[in-house]
């Protein structure tokens, strides 16, 4: 059954949580906006765009915020990633478009690239004008696409744009995937993640909250859709695998991240440790310590300079008061009732390069709440129950293989983008599938049309 998306209003985080999580990065207001737009270079063949999986204008926009023009700038945005609020929140900028800014080569701070396209994305928001751009006239075909993240919500804005229907299903009750679930709250607020997936329901995309569908519902929407696009992300957080996993005071990163968003966590124990260093693992340490965690460690089974976290991450984590334990592994988890520690082993390197336990150096980390965030698991695994009549959908390694191009998989009815074909990159990243994927499902039922 088809559902409307609650408006942002109708759901906060909880008042002592929102007080904790304030922005990373305040907004910009006009009289900062525009000075730091005329900062710009305008670059004709501007690397800032290059640098940007969906490969906004960003020279244009700019120009439009310096001249005034905030509804052409926000256009400017939209035609390029209609996630272009959120992006301007989580995206690592500083490796992305800031990072690849001229300004660089004359040891000038990069242009506020992202700043400034919150700052026009709020500027449409608050104006309450609606989305700058209108569905295209129906064709009478439709998608039927599976989860509600950023990839889907991309891929569905391109058919909407197209006048294909779009029809998203998702199991949770609330859309947006990682950015309404699992993106930090003082990086993208849960409010804004919302306020942005209503603009696509006035393109008329129709959602589906919890759905689950399995082989049997894959089969059920390939006979009804004339394409189906699979967004379905990630599955559970890797479990370590050792005794006392099983005990209260053991979770996990992402259903931390999504407890305190939608205010069922408001507070944590004082000691606290994190298993795992990357971006994720980052984002949960932080978060302890803003829930009132008095000692926050991070433990990693390598140094700092492999950890998968970006360097201005862990700065900011120790800036945030988080410890880190490099080179060790964890053993057990201690406690009868509840967690009490973590029983850690020191790690060194051999001759080979490999890393082994160092003898006689196991010690316990005292901890009330033990945090794991060491990868997530495949979710692709129904796909092989599935009964295609069309062909089966290639994946290697727990990844739905797919043309880059155009997002299409070996069935060529199906179509995939984001995390479960790339194994986890950033929220533009899968902007950027979805929307080739959108462009690619269009192409090929025109062609299908013409073919008939």
């Amino acid at each position: 059954m088809s559902a409307r998306v609650p408006f942002p209003e109708q759901i906060a985080a909880a008042p002592e949580v929102a007080e904790r999580f304030g922005d990373l990065h305040p907004p910009l207001d006009r009289q900062a906006a525009v000075p730091e737009a005329n900062r710009c270079l305008y670059c004709f063949d501007a690397p800032c765009t290059n640098a940007c999986p969906t490969h906004i204008d960003v020279p244009r926009f700019i120009k439009k915020i310096a001249s005034g023009n905030l509804s052409g700038s926000a256009r400017t945005i939209l035609d390029a990633n209609i996630l272009g609020a959120s992006c301007s929140r989580a995206c690592p900028v500083e490796v992305l478009c800031e990072g690849a800014c001229v300004m660089h080569r004359y040891n000038k701070q990069p242009i506020q690239i992202a700043r400034l396209q919150r700052f026009a994305m709020d500027a449409l928001h608050e104006s309450g004008a609606p989305l700058p751009f209108e569905p295209g006239a129906e064709t009478g075909l439709s998608a039927a696409l599976v989860g509600a993240g950023p990839a889907s919500l991309a891929c569905a804005a391109e058919l909407r744009r197209r006048g294909i229907r779009a029809d998203l299903y998702d199991a949770r009750p609330l859309p947006g995937g990682l950015n309404t679930y699992g993106v930090a709250e003082y990086k993208l607020p849960l409010v804004e993640s919302l306020r942005e997936i209503e603009m696509l329901a006035q393109l008329g995309v129709d959602f589906h909250f919890e759905t689950r569908i399995d082989a049997a519902g894959l089969a059920e929407l390939e006979q009804k859709h004339d394409a189906v696009f699979l967004g379905i992300g990630l599955g559970a957080i890797h479990q370590l695998g050792v005794a006392g996993e099983g005990l209260p005071g053991v979770t996990n990163a992402l259903d931390l991240i999504a407890g305190y968003k939608s205010g069922s966590l408001t507070t944590v124990p004082n000691r606290v440790v994190v298993v795992g260093a990357g971006n994720t693992a980052i984002d949960a340490a932080i978060a302890a310590v803003r829930l009132g965690a008095t000692d926050v460690y991070i433990v990693y089974r390598r140094g700092p300079e492999q950890m998968s976290a970006f360097t201005f991450e862990y700065e900011h984590a120790k800036n945030e008061g988080v410890k880190f334990f490099w080179h060790v592994q964890p053993t057990g988890i201690r406690g009868s009732k509840a967690a009490e520690g973590i029983e850690l082993t020191r790690l060194e390197s051999t001759d080979d390069g490999s890393i082994v336990p160092q003898e006689g150096s196991e010690f316990v980390l005292e901890a009330d709440l033990i945090i794991l965030s060491i990868g997530q698991a495949t979710h692709s695994g129904f796909l092989s129950n599935s009964s295609s009549k069309s062909g089966k959908i290639q994946v290697e390694r727990g990844r739905i293989v797919i043309d880059r191009a155009t997002g299409q998989t070996s069935n060529p009815k199906f179509f995939a983008g984001g995390d479960c074909t790339n194994g986890g990159r950033e929220v533009v990243d899968a902007v950027a599938d979805g929307k080739r994927s959108g462009v690619g499902i269009a192409a090929w039922l025109e062609a299908q049309h013409v073919a008939v």
